[in-house]
């Protein structure tokens, strides 16, 4: 990232198609690019990553304009849109490829990830323990093309975007209203 007045976060969450979706919708979000992190494999091909053996999650890395939306808003929403509570799983998706993580980019993100996991914990916010993953990011490799931007390209003909990613992007509508885009 070369503008020095943006910033970037990286989230995984389950299938990234429906934290890319979520994402994308906010203001001060200029850019969610759905990808991989956190394993072993070089340059991994979503082939690679559905097997588990790569040690990389799904995940999508935000630009965003701090001066727009800051770092705690976007942990509200990463919070609000999948369950941080369920190990190696969202929904139907199974595996270390769809684990809850936070792969921060320097010390502020990381302590602000580490007090609002903190703050949900000491809230009681969640019935069970969260597990959400904290890691520094190392590498982030993009997803292939046809992954970018899918729910607003495929909604119509696939079962899982009306499915799984409607409902989180209706829960976002009603619970964000305010921090959406036009």
């Amino acid at each position: 990232m070369n503008d020095p007045k943006k910033d970037t976060a990286t989230f995984a969450g389950g299938c990234f198609w429906c934290i890319e979706t979520t994402m994308n919708r906010l203001k001060g979000v200029e850019k969610v690019i759905s990808g991989y992190t956190g394993g072993k494999t070089v340059n991994p091909t979503y082939k690679e990553i559905c097997t588990g053996s790569t040690g990389h999650a799904e995940a999508v890395q935000i630009i965003y304009d701090p001066a727009i939306i800051d770092f705690n808003v976007l942990l509200t929403v990463f919070f609000a849109m999948h369950d941080p509570t369920t190990l190696n799983r969202q929904g139907a998706d199974i595996g270390t490829q769809y684990r809850s993580a936070i792969f921060y980019h320097n010390e502020e993100q990381k302590l602000l990830a580490e007090n609002y996991i903190k703050n949900l914990t000491e809230e009681r916010i969640f019935s069970r323990p969260i597990v959400t993953e904290l890691s520094a990011l190392d590498t982030f490799y993009p997803a292939e093309d046809y992954h970018q931007d899918y729910y607003n390209i495929n909604r119509e003909r696939n079962s899982y975007c009306t499915a799984v990613i409607e409902p989180k992007v209706n829960k976002l509508r009603k619970t964000f209203l305010h921090l959406l885009k036009d």
